[in-house]
Parts: structure tokens; C-alpha cells; sequence
């Protein structure tokens, strides 16, 4: 691995602790506008600075985010279908590896779907991006997607993962599910879980605490931060746990007394705008 490989893994995941919280945002490539990330810009600007990396695509990139941000871009780069199609698995790369360069990105993502009716194809487009990654010094991440007639259990993720990390991929996004250190075992590259649908903020925080003791190397969440009440204090919680070793109930405690001072603020605010 070169010195531009290490230098972009690096950013993605750190080297002091060897974990990451990577802040997903590419929901619309296939969904459209979703809920509370209607306006990517709004959703993005408040928790930028609290992720150690952004996942999105390349549109969102040039229309939400500043060019002054130093948060790495993890840039997905694998589309073509959407919820109201054939099939959500008949993917493609849909953004070039210069474009990716000119948006200096420090990672690039992308799905596949073992065991789908696509997965040929998919493979094909891991492989082939992973070689055009090696030649610019770009790391690779593979997106383990489950359709919905397969099972998210440690056999069948597990399988995933390793097929993924055999054709190259430098990291492997995948579920959190029972014995999933069977999964992190099987996968000779870091793994990091998906937060999924919608939790409880304990429960989202109790995902992210039993993956990281399972051995992943940190979460990839989208809508259990953003679709938060208070987002910031939920990132917040989830940065606890991943880089300070916070218990569940330490993160939760701190996640509800920043929530309450949040409200407290908001409700001065909106006192004062009554008043004047």
C-alpha cells in the first residue's frame, strides 16, 4: 500500500484508536428526498465538524457542503436505479474515477448485492473500481447491501464481507447482527456497521456500542443521526462511544442533558422573537 493510500485511510479511519464515525447522507441517490434530509444543506451544515468522514454523492457534495470543509469525503459512486424500479440491485458506477479526483475525495463507496439477480454486475463494479482506486491511491469502500428476501444473519453477511474484502475492497460496510465477530473475523479488512432505519436514541447507541465491542471499526449512520430530534447531541453521543469507550448510559445521559440545555435555548429564542 502507498504512501497516497495510507494518507486517505488514514483519514477515514484513525489511526490512534483505529475507529471512525462516518456520517451517511447519500439516502436520495436511490430514495430522493427523504425525511429531514429534504434540504441536504440544512442537515449537513450543524453536524460536518462532528464526523470523521462524509458519505455522499457527488451532487450533494457541490450543493451542500463547503468547499472550506476538512471533513474527508467518502464520495458514493454507485447508482442507477431507484426505490420505484425493477431493481434496486442493477447498479452501476455512475461517477468516474477523475471526477471523483477533482472532488478530492478520500474514499469511494459503493454497493453490492450477493446473491442477488444482480450480483454478477455489482461485482464487476467493486472489481473494477478497486483497480482504478490502486491506480490513483484511493481506497475502496464496499457497501454489503441486503435486499429484501435475504437474511441479515452472520453467514449470509458473512459471506458478503469476505467476498468483498477478497476483491479489494479496503473497507466493507455491512449490518450489526448476532455473532457478528464471526462476520469481523472472516473479513481480513475493517468493518463498520450501518445504522439503518430509524431507532430509539438508546437503542441507536446500544447498536453502536455492541458493534464496536463485536470488533467493527466504527459506524456509518445516517438516519439515526439526522432523523433525531436533537442531531448534534446525537452525533455528539455516538463520537462518545467510539472514540472516548463511553458505556451506553454515559452516552445517553450525555445525549439527554444536551438535548435539554438544546430546548431550553430554542424556547429563549423563540421567547425573545415573541417579545420583540
Amino acid at each position: 500500500m502507498d504512501w497516497g493510500m495510507k494518507n486517505r485511510l488514514s483519514k477515514i479511519i484513525k489511526p490512534g484508536n483505529s475507529r471512525c464515525v462516518m456520517l451517511a447522507v447519500d439516502h436520495g441517490y436511490f430514495l430522493g428526498p427523504t425525511e429531514r434530509l429534504e434540504n441536504p444543506r440544512e442537515t449537513i451544515g450543524p453536524l460536518l465538524n462532528y464526523a470523521d468522514s462524509l458519505m455522499l454523492t457527488r451532487g450533494v457534495l457541490r450543493t451542500s457542503v463547503i468547499p472550506e470543509s476538512n471533513t474527508p469525503i467518502v464520495l458514493r459512486v454507485s447508482g442507477g436505479s431507484s426505490i420505484i424500479g425493477e431493481d434496486l440491485s442493477k447498479e452501476t458506477i455512475v461517477t468516474s474515477i477523475e471526477e471523483a479526483i477533482k472532488l478530492n475525495a478520500s474514499c469511494l463507496a459503493l454497493s453490492i448485492f450477493v446473491g442477488s439477480k444482480y450480483e454478477f454486475q455489482t461485482l464487476k463494479n467493486l472489481s473494477k473500481l478497486v483497480n482504478e482506486g490502486e491506480k490513483y491511491g484511493i481506497p475502496v469502500l464496499a457497501v454489503t447491501a441486503v435486499g429484501k428476501e435475504m437474511a441479515r444473519d452472520s453467514r449470509y453477511l458473512g459471506l458478503a464481507c469476505r467476498i468483498a474484502a477478497e476483491l479489494g475492497a479496503h473497507v466493507v460496510k455491512t449490518y450489526h447482527c448476532p455473532d457478528f465477530d464471526n462476520v469481523v473475523e472472516g473479513c481480513p479488512v475493517p468493518v463498520i456497521i450501518a445504522g439503518g432505519k430509524k431507532l430509539a436514541e438508546r437503542d441507536a447507541l446500544q447498536l453502536t456500542f455492541d458493534a464496536l465491542k463485536d470488533g467493527a471499526s466504527g459506524v456509518d449512520m445516517g438516519r439515526n443521526i439526522w432523523q433525531s430530534d436533537n442531531p448534534v447531541a446525537m452525533i455528539k453521543a455516538v463520537r462518545a462511544i467510539v472514540h472516548e469507550n463511553f458505556t451506553v448510559k454515559e452516552a445517553f445521559d450525555q445525549y439527554s442533558g444536551t438535548s435539554v440545555m438544546t430546548e431550553a435555548i430554542r424556547k429563549k429564542s423563540r421567547n425573545k422573537t415573541v417579545s420583540i
